[in-house]
């Protein structure tokens, strides 16, 4: 939670919602089928949020290292099964030309969405989302020293704009504005940095290599460290783990078709209306408070992240 050329092409909620993002390179047919495409985006958006109000259910009562291991192994699995599925089979995906970044790329992801599922629990659904929604931003400025990509005033000023409403949403002395609030920050800044890792390798690798080595090399790195807070979840919780597993199974699968229907462009947008999910979840189940401070912060970091998809997609038309 996935590219548009400016952030990766899955929201991950990463974010966490998600575990890996879809890799970029997947082919858009000829024929238009962009309205169903933003159809399958808000649902997907709306699936993470579910995602997300599990692994806050869980991280609540136990280590989320171990509930970010167990997602991953699970996620491992399907991967495994849908990569088995495409030409080469697993034997092609396995063949990578950079396999240091590909690795890096795998732990990168799984330290994002361990941070996430720690911010969920520590500041909320809402709070942590309003953050996270920055990640667009830290893109587009890295893409300039990560890629070497010329980054013009415009989309630097949008850049500055949306930190000053992060500043919005921390609101100093008042709001989240503690170590705590570095969370989401931190996992927005290893969203960015994943998602350019990705762009590079899809220079030499195809879609297919870069989705099996996330999956696989983000458990590897998840289970050397998350093995040792290993404990068996009460008979309740494994119907929550389920339940996490099975959405994000599904709205990966979901998101994969999304993007064979339209480009990433296009639907990255759609990918914000998870921020109205959470919201709406976070303060039915979880009594969260939606301050005002919050709702304009996030307003003017979705407004410069907009602006910095269109400034590229015109760009690049």
């Amino acid at each position: 939670m996935s590219d548009d050329r400016t952030q990766p092409p899955y929201v991950a909620s990463a974010a966490v919602a998600a575990p890996p993002p879809l890799p970029p390179g997947t082919p858009t047919p000829a024929r238009d089928r962009t309205g169903l495409a933003i159809g399958l985006m808000c649902l997907v958006s709306l699936i993470f949020a579910f995602q997300d109000v599990f692994s806050r259910l869980l991280g609540g009562d136990y280590p989320p290292v171990l509930i970010v291991m167990i997602r991953y192994w699970v996620f491992a699995g399907f991967v495994i099964v849908l990569v088995a599925r495409q030409p080469g089979g697993l034997r092609r995906a396995i063949r990578t030309r950079r396999p240091l970044t590909q690795i890096a790329r795998g732990v990168i992801l799984a330290l994002e969405v361990l941070l996430m599922v720690e911010a969920f629990v520590r500041l909320g659904l809402i709070e942590t989302h309003a953050v996270f929604a920055v990640y667009p931003l830290l893109v587009a400025a890295l893409s300039g020293p990560v890629l070497g990509e010329h980054v013009g005033w415009r989309r630097w000023t949008a850049i500055a704009i949306g930190f000053c409403g992060i500043i919005v949403i921390l609101d100093p002395g008042a709001g989240v504005a503690s170590v705590t609030a570095l969370l989401p920050l931190g996992a927005a800044l290893l969203f960015a940095l994943y998602g350019l890792l990705t762009r590079h390798v899809s220079r030499d690798d195809p879609s297919m290599v870069s989705f099996f080595w996330t999956g696989i090399a983000g458990a590897v790195a998840i289970t050397l460290v998350g093995i040792w807070d290993w404990q068996w979840l009460a008979p309740r919780d494994w119907v929550w783990m389920g339940l996490l597993c099975i959405c994000g199974m599904t709205s990966h699968y979901l998101m994969i078709r999304s993007y064979e229907l339209a480009e990433a462009s296009a639907l990255q947008p759609f990918a914000y209306t998870q921020l109205v999910w959470v919201s709406i979840l976070g303060v039915w189940l979880f009594d969260e408070r939606l301050r005002g401070n919050v709702v304009i912060g996030c307003a003017i970091v979705v407004g410069a992240g907009l602006f910095t998809l269109w400034r590229q997609r015109r760009r690049s038309s």
